[in-house]
């Protein structure tokens, strides 16, 4: 069996990161929030999960460097590392349909349902 690339091994991290309901919420929340970021407790009412359990998720995400933290004052602003999810994007859409057009086609109508 041959070793995963750091891309590959990158790429899996960031997918497992996401592969989980409340972290892929709270990923979103923060890419919509944009370069300004969110504290854990405005995430927290936005997205209805419990502190406790929010902090857990914002580090898995942490660790597979999707979101970083930035001490302002008393609080922590959580940011979408937008670079590494368009990394990701890059790194799952190479090479994409050998080369063609990537246009949308329409799903084949079923002729015999």
């Amino acid at each position: 069996m041959e070793s995963m690339s750091s891309d590959e091994q990158q790429a899996v991290r960031a997918l497992s990161a996401l592969a989980q309901v409340q972290r892929l919420r709270a990923f979103r929340a923060l890419v919509v929030a944009g370069h300004e970021g969110l504290t854990p407790g405005a995430m927290s009412v936005q997205l209805g999960v419990s502190p406790s359990a929010l902090s857990f998720h914002l580090k898995e995400l942490a660790h597979a460097d999707l979101v970083s933290a930035e001490p302002q004052g008393r609080y922590l602003i959580y940011r979408a590392q937008l670079a590494r999810m368009n990394d990701l994007l890059a790194y799952l859409t190479a090479h994409c349909c050998a080369g063609e057009s990537c246009e949308l086609m329409p799903a084949p109508l079923c002729q015999d349902c």
